[in-house]
């Protein structure tokens, strides 16, 4: 029997290679409007610092308090508005290395404009009452950071370098890393100016802190539920969707172990995201199908797309 032919074999087609994700374009009105809310940042944190706490010899928080606390005459004496630029340089570069270029530059615009503004723009002084000073001069500035960061810049390099160092601190979070670095600030300003200064300077920052919170969630700060019920998950998805208007996502479980011992039970379970302001209506309807339903609930930082309303300045 003569040798059969081999059969050829088909050469494997090589996977066409996977495209790299393309960053999303703004469109110009988008970008106008990140612009504006930009120099609005400028202009409000301006007011905060020039209308308010220099003045008083006072100082904020982060970056910022580290070059009010230089600029002050018991310290150095030299201008705010060349401190800022320079102390914040350092983190710009980290900021390009850790998230990218725009970004970078849209921040060393916001902060070069805040220097400018500190020098030029005649912002008028508005009280010497220090806690009056503390309060409105911390709720401007927040507000600026806020608007600067709704535009995609910031206005003060903390942020960015927090981020650096919980990256490689696991134990430590952003938050922390803020609080040590503001610790030792108003540590020093007591040191160094007074401990009056610090502790008015300590109210300034939570002003700040409040009036940057409120602008970047806002009052309709959104809340993850999620609501497990043994019989009525169907009834509660009603409610939401019909009577509230609110998305759902339902997706199955299995009843673990209880104080009856363990459960191999199914179950629906419901998951919606509303503000605060609908959270109560939400908790009433569910406890009216179901008292015994188990509800948990956790603050959202922001939500995008689905059924959610948008917020303000988003």
């Amino acid at each position: 029997m003569a040798d059969e032919a081999p059969i050829p074999q088909a050469s494997p087609v090589p996977a066409p290679p996977i495209a790299p994700p393309v960053a999303p374009t703004l469109t110009p009105q988008a970008k106008l409007r990140n612009l504006a809310l930009v120099i609005l940042g400028i202009l409000s944190a301006g007011m905060g610092l020039k209308g308010f706490l220099l003045s008083s010899h006072l100082i904020d928080g982060g970056v910022t308090g580290i070059s009010m606390l230089l600029s002050d005459e018991r310290v150095t004496g030299l201008p705010l508005a060349g401190l800022l630029p320079l102390i914040n340089l350092p983190f710009l570069i980290l900021g390009y290395r850790q998230i990218g270029l725009q970004f970078a530059i849209k921040s060393a615009f916001a902060i070069a404009g805040l220097a400018l503004c500190l020098a030029i723009v005649p912002f008028p002084d508005i009280t010497h009452d220090v806690i009056l000073t503390s309060v409105f001069g911390g709720v401007f500035i927040g507000a600026g950071i806020g608007l600067a960061m709704r535009g995609g810049a910031v206005l003060d390099g903390t942020e960015i370098a927090a981020l650096l160092i919980s990256k490689y601190t696991p134990i430590l979070k952003v938050s922390d890393v803020i609080l040590i670095l503001n610790v030792f600030i108003f540590g020093v300003a007591a040191f160094v100016l007074s401990v009056d200064v610090a502790l008015y300077s300590i109210l300034t920052y939570v002003a700040a802190s409040k009036s940057l919170d409120f602008l970047l969630n806002g009052i309709e700060q959104y809340t993850g539920v999620t609501i497990i019920s043994t019989e009525f998950s169907e009834q509660i998805r009603q409610a939401i969707t019909e009577k509230l208007g609110r998305g759902v996502t339902m997706y199955q479980g299995k009843r673990g172990f209880g104080k009856r011992g363990a459960q191999n039970v199914d179950m629906d379970i419901v998951f919606t995201v509303v503000t605060r302001l609908e959270l109560p209506q939400l908790r009433a309807e569910v406890r009216s199908i179901d008292p015994k339903a188990f509800v948990i609930q956790y603050r959202i930082d922001d939500t995008e797309g689905g059924m959610v309303k948008k917020r303000p300045l988003h």
